[in-house]
């Protein structure tokens, strides 16, 4: 396998996987967009992992020592995403810590199945995706990495947190609630109904608390997109406003996240991009 043909899988795995972000990262230059990719494969890898390996207590901490060892140098040059990201770390000057900081995330699933405060619900989201936004920034913004780090991170919660409110009745059927269980409390929302898919005025109160949080996160990350070089602000623009748009195609839809996953439309994703461009 040469890289070329490493990269078209890490770009089969993104396309499969991620219709939202490969439709915006897919405007990129061929260079970023390919490095986009690989880190994308990478987290795939990772999260599949946790949700879908049979024994994923080891194979987390299998997976960290080959990162470890990929880091020393050494890695499987027969397998896509190692092949594909040792060249990203060649082309760029990334930085092994939100990778790491990634696979702590992740372990958070093996361990933690509710969050009690809303604090403790973004110590996770920072960890499994505000990440991912520092993984992005060498390739997205090389020069501006400092300056951009804080609206990189208020993005990763803003896309986390419209994950959970999305996946309500997939994360369930894991035995997970990421919704605060002190907010849930306070609207008098009971695992019993949630689990009985009930979309109560309580429910509703409780959801819409936290899309507000996220819509409120959209907004302080999206006030320094202007501060990325030109050819990354459409790409991270577009990421960030269909993401967005989840919250309200749930909204159309009556908050049915117990039984129905929703998604933005290509064709509401081209008139997102028109208005953008």
């Amino acid at each position: 396998m040469n890289v070329k043909q490493a990269y078209q899988e890490c770009e089969r795995v993104i396309a499969e996987n991620s219709r939202t972000f490969y439709k915006a990262f897919s405007l990129l230059p061929k260079a970023d967009r390919l490095a986009v990719w690989a880190v994308y494969a990478f987290c795939r890898r990772v999260d599949d992992l946790v949700d879908e390996g049979l024994n994923p207590v080891t194979s987390l901490r299998e997976f960290e020592q080959e990162f470890q060892n990929f880091l020393d140098g050494r890695y499987d040059e027969a397998d896509p995403m190692w092949l594909a990201l040792a060249d990203v770390f060649k082309r760029y000057d990334m930085d092994p810590e939100p990778f790491k900081e990634q696979l702590k995330g992740q372990e958070m699933d093996l361990t933690n199945n509710r969050y009690k405060t809303m604090d403790d619900l973004l110590v996770y989201c920072y960890h499994v995706a505000s990440t991912v936004g520092l993984m992005l920034l060498p390739i997205l913004a090389p020069t501006r990495q400092q300056e951009l780090k804080e609206d990189a991170i208020t993005l990763g919660l803003a896309m986390q947190l419209t994950n959970i409110l999305r996946d309500v009745g997939e994360d369930l059927n894991r035995g997970r609630i990421y919704m605060p269980t002190d907010r849930l409390a306070h609207f008098e929302v009971s695992e019993w109904c949630m689990r009985k898919g009930v979309i109560s005025e309580g429910f509703i109160r409780s959801w819409e608390e936290l899309a507000v949080q996220a819509e409120a996160y959209y907004d302080q990350a999206n006030r320094s997109i202007h501060f990325y070089p030109k050819r990354s602000q459409i790409p991270l623009k577009s990421a960030s406003h269909f993401y967005r748009h989840i919250l309200s195609t749930i909204r159309e839809k009556d908050y049915r996240v117990f039984d129905t996953k929703h998604f933005v439309s290509d064709e509401r994703k081209a008139e997102i991009l028109a208005v953008l461009q």
